[in-house]
């Protein structure tokens, strides 16, 4: 349980060096968060208690004067001076530390569900940068392509194999992808602060993200008792535990508490007589109970610790059914990322063939640039296709790895 790291992107990229990357900014994140601070500061707090309850109550001490001194057979009372101390059935203060404890562990635990969540959401930003920087040089060098087009066009034009009209269309072509390149800058700013701020650093810092990803062979085998070892699920375990502790430490309460004092009371010597006693004080020790005869109260909570159980109970089954739906989710969203990657692979493969035949035909005069548009817009659309594919599958890898505990 201590072991929170989240160490998603070992299995998210293709080779440890590139997943070392997404690794150190997790770990900024988690140690430079104001969330987790806050949390780890909650659970110092809980952890303190433990040494608070450890205690008894406080001493009792008292000390009067009679103004009008009662006369014994020894001599007349002065003064009184009584000293007490009540301690708790036997048992009560570790049932107390007991309960601190395991109220401490449930904040344990959401320091490492709030560890989680932050991972996640790090690794999804992530992966959304890779997008749009991969986006960003396919944009880039589906430009390159149509000024080359355009070229070819305009010796098209010269020798009366084409019209002024197929220039502008690659020209218009043109300013088109330029506007998505513009779009994807702004889109890379926003994600840009946001990451930052996730990592709780200045906005404008640089981020360094792998170049290219590509999806493994195959996919993780994850273990059947996943979701059961997941911190949302252990949170609960956590939170019953701590209502077992609060139901033992309220039948200690329910027991008697033990006292024990003494007193002492100076007596002054009677002048008018001689006697062995005469001015001797008086020193009463005490042994007191305190029965708590009138326990609605103690029964009322170990009633309500009952219901607490059930609800806790219901809590867990609930909070299970929905990280299994989920997991069911995100496993099918990986699947279908897959499915969608290879597809946009063959498609971009047989598009570079029909390309390759274009190319092939101007050498014998004889290019349709309408093709040409048609063929690269094709294209441009597969890889931009294939990269929300790759960012598909890793992305529901990510949440994958929240859920299964990996």
């Amino acid at each position: 349980m201590k072991n929170i790291t989240f160490i998603i992107c070992l299995l998210l990229v293709s080779t440890w060096v590139k997943a070392q990357d997404l690794q150190s900014y997790i770990k900024e994140a988690q140690v430079n968060n104001p969330q987790i601070q806050a949390f780890d500061l909650k659970y110092s707090i809980a952890q303190e208690k433990v040494n608070e309850v450890n205690t008894l109550p406080n001493t009792t001490v008292s000390a009067g004067y009679f103004v009008s001194e009662p006369e014994t057979r020894t001599g007349a009372q002065r003064a009184r001076f009584s000293v007490s101390q009540m301690l708790p059935w036997f048992g009560t203060i570790t049932a107390r530390q007991n309960y601190a404890v395991s109220m401490s562990n449930v904040d344990y635990i959401e320091i490492a569900i709030a560890k989680r969540k932050l991972a996640l959401a790090v690794a999804q930003s992530y992966y959304q940068l890779f997008a749009i920087e991969a986006k960003q040089k396919v944009l880039d060098q589906n430009i390159q392509l149509l000024k080359t087009y355009e070229r070819l066009a305009l010796t098209s034009v010269e020798v009366g194999k084409a019209s002024a009209v197929d220039v502008l269309k690659l020209q218009i072509r043109q300013n088109e992808m330029r506007q998505q390149r513009a779009i994807l800058d702004q889109d890379y700013l926003a994600e840009k602060t946001n990451f930052n701020n996730l990592l709780n650093r200045k906005e404008t810092m640089s981020i360094d993200v792998v170049p290219e990803m590509t999806l493994p062979l195959e996919d993780p085998i994850y273990l059947g008792n996943g979701l059961e070892l997941n911190p949302e699920i252990l949170k609960y375990d956590e939170m019953f535990e701590s209502i077992v502790q609060s139901e033992l430490l309220n039948k200690k309460d329910g027991a008697p508490n033990i006292g024990f004092g003494l007193d002492y009371i100076p007596i002054q010597e009677r002048p008018d007589m001689s006697f062995d006693d005469n001015g001797k004080d008086i020193v009463m020790p005490m042994l007191t109970f305190s029965i708590p005869i009138f326990n609605n109260r103690i029964k009322s909570f170990s009633k309500q610790n009952e219901m607490r159980l059930k609800e806790t109970e219901l809590q867990k089954n609930e909070r299970f059914n929905l990280l299994q739906s989920a997991l069911a989710k995100a496993e099918s969203g990986r699947n279908e990322a897959r499915i969608k990657y290879n597809t946009q692979r063959i498609n971009l493969k047989q598009a570079k063939n029909a390309e390759e035949i274009l190319m092939k035909n101007y050498e014998t005069g004889t290019i349709d640039f309408n093709d040409v548009l048609d063929i690269q817009e094709l294209q441009l659309k597969f890889q931009i296709n294939e990269i929300e594919a790759v960012k598909a599958y890793f992305g529901q890898m990510a949440v994958i790895n929240y859920l299964t505990n990996q």
